[in-house]
């Protein structure tokens, strides 16, 4: 009998969980060399400005306070126990500043990004991280942050760049990415050599959610090779 009810039970619920199955969004995959590859234009220097690499802030959620000392911004985003030293101002309290600076990350982070982006979720980044991946590629990664939730991805291999941009929306779209279809990138053959990406580039990217809204990637960056 209890068999007989679990066989009927199983059978009532097929058609449903068969609708639900339907619905369930395949998570989307990226695969960067989809997009169009840019040529490496080697140079013995590239001019211009790239004075912002002398520039730095704090780590998110660290900013400078009324008091002229590094402190927690909003957000939420300092150590927990780094809120209950402070007084309603946000203020360090004084006879708890040791603890407090000990507990919260202070560091200058050096900037390595100059650039301009159109793309969906993007208030701007700093920072891009350099990443020796084999003997002739890097792999390039821009930081997002509380406002940007885009990223500049870009794959060097030999003579040959690919780039891609990742967003990871917080709206129900939740991940999407957009790939390549032009560009230039220049890098500087000696700083190269050396361990360092100075590059300057200008790219554009196939907009899947509205194609007249032109999306596009262009900037500076000045950033050391990091071997993992």
């Amino acid at each position: 009998m209890i068999k007989s009810i679990a066989i009927l039970t199983l059978i009532l619920l097929c058609p449903f969980l068969h609708g639900q199955n339907i619905h369930v969004k395949k998570k989307q995959k990226a695969d960067i060399h989809i997009s169009v590859p840019i040529v490496v234009q080697w140079m013995a220097q590239i001019p211009g400005n790239f004075s912002f690499r002398k520039h730095w802030s704090y780590l998110e959620g660290v900013v400078v306070k009324e008091d002229g000392r590094a402190g927690c911004g909003d957000g939420g985003l300092c150590p927990e126990r780094c809120y209950d030293m402070m007084d309603s101002n946000g203020i360090v309290l004084k006879d708890s500043a040791k603890i407090f600076y000990e507990l919260l990350d202070t560091s200058h982070q050096y900037y390595s990004i100059e650039c301009e982006a159109w793309c969906y979720e993007w208030a701007g980044t700093d920072f891009i991280d350099v990443v020796r991946k084999g003997k002739d590629s890097v792999s390039c990664n821009t930081w997002c942050n509380i406002a940007t939730h885009c990223s500049l991805k870009m794959e060097i291999i030999k003579d040959t760049c690919y780039a891609i941009i990742d967003l990871n929306s917080i709206t129900p779209n939740g991940q999407s990415y957009f790939y390549c279809t032009g560009g230039t990138i220049r890098i500087d053959q000696k700083l190269w050599h050396k361990g360092i990406m100075k590059a300057e580039f200008n790219m554009t990217f196939k907009n899947t959610f509205d194609d007249k809204k032109p999306m596009f990637w262009k900037g500076k960056l000045y950033a050391k090779i990091e071997v993992p």
